[in-house]
């Protein structure tokens, strides 16, 4: 059974109820987790306010950056295990959780190396004065994570907080918290203070709805659905604190006719099937300007065609989704989609061998969806792919736009006027032009706008919304 950790140790809940913890590869249950309560949240923030005033917050901005960067180190030490954990909790295949984490320990390395380089700035301001601009860490942070990415979004929620100098108390998702619950043993190990980093399982309207309503925190970090978002931002409103939210997508490929097929065709598959499509930044729509419609999405159906799910040991293009609910509503997006009679233009299959009780989807692309479709307005967070064709520029943006999400794009084009065109009207908070993801991005600021969220995470920006921008004016004479 699988305890909080909560000021350096691990600990029983209060109430001592506990929660199962299921395979998504197999169905069956592998662990139980501590049932988090509003006490064992004050719990954790206290400790992590002690922290902050006491051990941790007396450490300059190098000592924290060493400290960071040789969980960093740690993490790569402990590669096969981490990974091994962080597919059993997702199911997702151990490429994909390799690859998760190495951008784990990148988190680290990058935000280790940039928590003493965030500098402030001086004024030029009235004579007899002079005024500076400090950064200042918020005190306690609290953080919401999803189940879809466990060890990265561990470190690219916390590191970049605690490079800025503040304690931390993370709430994960309780379908998947092992690999962050071994991320903060290992913190320990390598000298961090107790209390810099508090984890309390449990379930979201119990534990997460304590910690974004807590009074004892100064900023909140969310990934999650629109729906909870909302949640947490109202939560967080009452205490007059701010927060980040992101919140998914409907993000768009948009490929016109002088694209290089052959380099796209590729990427628009992968940028759907990875993490089998639980991911917020997933490439879920690909709109193909009309006269290469045909030609191109048939490359697209021969490609999605050899597509298969399996086990994580399988090592296959996709896993299981997360739950039997989660299962049920992707398969609910695809049965009615061929109620409706939208052309199903290929199909992937499930491997055979695998295990009755895991949540298997088969990969499914549609195409043409009709413009206001579920399948083009609504997040699947799953391996659907839906197809549109446009007619010039402007038909393109605006059916790019015509959603309430804003997060990722992807412009296909070797024209360079209308790359750097469309690039700017697209509503998104990343644009990638004659590709689509980054392996991680972990430099790259990342958010986006609508009912995607706001705020940033990634990059050098992520360290300023972990911050409070202070302003001394010194009137000297």
């Amino acid at each position: 059974m699988t305890q909080h950790f909560i000021n350096g140790r691990h600990v029983s809940g209060r109430t001592g109820e506990t929660m199962s913890v299921v395979a998504p590869a197999t169905g069956e249950e592998f662990t139980r987790i501590a049932c988090g309560s509003a006490e064992d949240v004050d719990d954790a923030v206290k400790a992590a306010r002690a922290a902050y005033e006491g051990a941790w917050g007396r450490l300059t901005a190098a000592e924290r950056g060493r400290l960071i960067a040789k969980l960093g180190q740690k993490v790569l030490d402990r590669f096969d295990e981490l990974a091994q954990t962080e597919a059993q909790d997702t199911g997702k295949p151990m490429a994909q959780a390799r690859a998760d984490i190495e951008a784990t320990a990148r988190y680290f390395e990058f935000y280790g190396g940039a928590a003493d380089k965030v500098h402030g700035h001086v004024i030029p301001f009235l004579n007899g004065y002079s005024v500076s601009v400090v950064h200042e860490p918020h005190g306690v942070t609290g953080h919401i994570l999803p189940w879809n990415y466990p060890a990265q979004m561990f470190g690219r929620s916390l590191t970049a907080s605690l490079a800025m100098g503040n304690a931390v108390v993370l709430k994960p998702a309780e379908e998947a918290c092992q690999t962050a619950l071994k991320l903060a043993v290992l913190a320990s190990e390598v000298g961090f203070p107790d209390g810099a980093i508090n984890i309390v399982t449990g379930r979201g309207h119990e534990a997460g709805a304590a910690l974004s309503a807590h009074p004892g925190i100064g900023f909140m970090s969310f990934t999650g659905s629109p729906e909870v978002g909302k949640l947490v931002q109202h939560a967080c409103a009452e205490n007059l604190i701010p927060c980040t939210l992101e919140l998914g997508g409907k993000s768009p490929q948009i490929v016109f006719d002088d694209a290089d097929v052959a380099a796209a065709v590729p990427v628009v598959c992968k940028a759907i099937v990875q993490n089998t499509g639980q991911t917020c930044s997933a490439g879920s729509r690909v709109l193909v300007q009309q006269g290469i419609y045909d030609g191109f999405m048939g490359a697209v159906a021969e490609q999605f065609a050899k597509l298969r799910a399996g086990t994580p040991e399988m090592d296959l293009d996709c896993g299981p989704v997360i739950n039997a609910k989660q299962r049920g509503r992707v398969q609910s997006f695809i049965d009615q989609a061929r109620a409706q009679g939208i052309p199903v233009i290929a199909e992937g299959q499930i491997a055979q061998g695998v295990p009755n009780g895991g949540y298997y989807v088969t990969p499914t692309l549609f195409g043409q969806v009709p413009r206001g479709n579920r399948l083009e307005q609504e997040e699947v967070f799953g391996p659907v792919l839906a197809a549109f064709s446009f007619t010039d520029e402007e038909d393109a943006i605006r059916l790019a736009n015509s959603t309430a999400y804003g997060l990722v794009a992807g412009v296909w084009t070797g024209n360079g006027d209308r790359q750097q065109r469309v690039a700017k009207r697209v509503r998104a908070g990343q644009v990638f032009i004659n590709g689509y993801g980054a392996g991680g991005g972990i430099e790259l600021p990342f958010g986006g706008t609508g009912k995607s969220g706001h705020g940033r995470e990634k990059g050098f920006i992520a360290l300023e919304e972990f911050a409070v921008t202070k302003t001394i004016i010194h009137r000297h004479g």
